[in-house]
């Protein structure tokens, strides 16, 4: 399992450097924050009118709040939504317990495309990465659903943590194009974007300890 998963999060981390089959797959880490983001603002009493999914692995959720409050923690959501369910998915993992990491995954594609997911590219991912899953799946392959999702896990885990980098730095560099960050510096106007930037970047990290110290200290 160990050596599994090291060469898991090694092809994950190859496979995102490629320009568009990498972008393909790294989109279930951005479908994951942008459902952070969808979750809190309901949670706080807000609204989720919709969320575009881009080919470059960006992502946009469009919310309403009621309250400064909700609007906050809906900005704050995404990367810690993220991290945390790289960590989940391990956890799930180490446990064994490889059937309530589908659920989730299936439960997020079959959510996004009934009542959020409305661009044409978000919905031609959501409908092909669904159907492979699901004939997965069906394959009744034990081994080979067992890699793919293990693989998937890595994948978010990687994406959590690079895509928090990428975020950290455009919030030192570019802070008004920084995304959550700049979202966040403007809601709280004394907090610049770049130490929002490193807050996810470190979260990221702390996330992603955890998982791996799950993993090899079993």
């Amino acid at each position: 399992m160990k050596l599994q998963i090291i060469i898991s999060l090694i092809l994950a981390f190859i496979l995102t450097q490629a320009p568009i089959v990498g972008k393909y797959f790294a989109m279930v880490n951005t479908m994951i924050h942008e459902t952070g983001h969808s979750l809190m603002a309901l949670i706080t009493g807000g609204n989720v009118k919709n969320i575009s999914l881009f080919p470059n692995t960006s992502g946009v959720t469009m919310t309403g709040h009621s309250s400064w409050g909700s609007q906050f923690l809906t900005s704050l959501s995404g990367y810690l939504f993220a991290s945390f369910m790289s960590y989940l998915f391990f956890y799930l993992i180490t446990k064994g317990n490889y059937r309530w990491m589908v659920y989730l995954l299936l439960g997020f594609l079959v959510i996004n495309l009934i009542f959020w997911v409305r661009n044409g590219y978000g919905i031609f991912w959501i409908i092909t990465f669904g159907a492979a899953f699901i004939w997965l799946l069906r394959s009744g392959n034990q081994t080979l659903i067992q890699y793919v999702l293990v693989f998937i896990a890595s994948l978010v885990l990687i994406e959590a943590v690079t895509s928090a980098f990428e975020i950290m730095w455009l919030s030192f560099f570019s802070p008004h194009q920084a995304g959550d960050a700049a979202n966040l510096a403007r809601l709280t106007g004394f907090i610049p974007a770049l130490l929002w930037g490193v807050l996810f970047f470190v979260q990221a990290l702390y996330f992603a300890w955890i998982s791996l110290q799950r993993v090899f200290l079993v």
